[in-house]
């Protein structure tokens, strides 16, 4: 089965479609290749890269962006097991990102050192899951307020 990387047209649509004036929070899970996956021709093919090595690239040439448009990451954890769900989910970064607005991801995603650093990103996932949230009320209790 080949893993989640990059969203579909039908995903980002609705993404798009949703309310774009309020904060949002994505719930990022990725799962790294053993080894970096770049295409024939570019710089770091041959290097020998692993999926977290190509990943820190993707970081590191992003954050002036994130930093920018006020992106923050609220919440990072490491993985431990999974209780409920599929066993075969195991994740090596999870976190959750706060943007001012779905305008900032939008201009996150389309900015031109953004596109060219991805590659780095395609390189190093196997496998992730990116989940767009509103940021709602905690409470003392699960379940519905």
């Amino acid at each position: 089965m080949t893993g989640h990387i990059d969203p579909d047209r039908a995903q980002f649509e609705a993404f798009k479609a949703l309310d774009r004036d309020h904060p949002i929070e994505m719930l990022n899970l990725v799962r790294f290749r053993a080894k970096a996956d770049y295409p024939a021709g570019h710089d770091l093919a041959g290097a020998g890269l692993s999926g977290a090595e190509a990943y820190r690239r993707y970081g590191a040439e992003t954050a002036p962006i994130i930093a920018r448009l006020e992106v923050a990451i609220i919440w990072r954890g490491t993985f431990q097991t999974t209780l409920i769900g599929p066993q075969d989910e195991v994740w090596d970064e999870m976190f959750i990102a706060r943007y001012p607005s779905a305008h900032a991801f939008l201009e996150m995603v389309t900015d031109p050192v953004y596109r060219a650093a991805v590659i780095h990103r395609q390189a190093a996932v196997a496998d992730s899951r990116l989940i767009r949230t509103a940021p709602s009320p905690t409470g003392a209790s699960f379940g519905c307020t």
